[in-house]
């Protein structure tokens, strides 16, 4: 698929500023400050500096939150950011409304209790994050993420995402009935993304504890509209070189 940046120079800049680069100098900043979240509901509160607000915005972790103070920029993540933040990368520490910092067990447990197919959207969240795409929530479109080769700023996402488990219906009742999967492609046709379908196996692992995500795998599939007539023969074609060799 051709990437579709936004502006004239937007690809040499993702070149010379390569993702993996600017999560590193995100992930050292936040080790070096100590940084801690707040767990609020179902996302993690995290003030920043300055400079720690500037790199979560070019990384694009969490959604900035207005607020009145000048020396605080507050971050709202998601708990997929945020447990990424703290266990994949090992960069940031949580606490609970009792200011006491949470391990990741008892954070696993929270999260699960709050969504219960964490387990899946976290494994297929960090997959994809992992080989330094961006990721962003996907209800606007109807999916439960989109994916960018870069900032958003500089190219519009190329992936709309549907996360899914084999054997069972635990992440989502997705692309189940024919009238699904029609709908969700057109919608995606209408917003010029692909769509990408990740499978997670469990492989005969619970989800007691986050060491299970080493044993998950993820399969990942493209999945389009057939269009016939980009695969039909030239009737006309096929019957003019008919009557050339009688």
């Amino acid at each position: 698929m051709a990437r579709k940046w936004k502006a004239k120079g937007a690809e040499a800049k993702a070149l010379a500023d390569p993702m993996s680069k600017i999560v590193l100098q995100l992930q050292s900043s936040l080790i070096q400050s100590d940084a801690r979240g707040i767990l609020c509901g179902c996302s993690v509160l995290l003030a920043a500096e300055e400079e720690q607000a500037h790199l979560l915005g070019r990384a694009y972790f969490g959604d900035r939150v207005i607020n009145a103070e000048k020396d605080k920029r507050w971050f709202q993540l998601d708990m997929e950011e945020a447990f990424f933040l703290c266990y994949s990368l090992k960069c940031l520490r949580i606490v609970g409304e009792d200011k006491r910092p949470k391990d990741v067990q008892e954070l696993w447990q929270y999260m699960k209790s709050k969504k219960a197919a964490f387990p899946d959207f976290y494994k297929a969240y960090s997959h994809l994050r992992l080989k330094n795409w961006v990721v962003r929530p996907g209800f606007k479109y109807g999916v439960d993420f989109v994916a960018y080769r870069h900032h958003p700023n500089l190219v519009h996402s190329d992936y709309a995402v549907l996360v899914s488990s084999e054997g069972d219906c635990e992440a989502n009742g997705r692309l189940r009935v024919w009238s699904d999967i029609h709908g969700t492609l057109r919608l995606c046709l209408g917003v010029v993304k692909a769509l990408l379908v990740l499978s997670i196996s469990k492989n005969g692992h619970d989800a007691a504890s986050p060491s299970c995500l080493e044993n998950y795998t993820v399969d990942e599939r493209t999945v389009s509209r057939w269009v016939p007539e980009q695969g039909r023969e030239d009737d006309t074609s096929a019957d003019v070189e008919s009557q050339g060799s009688q």
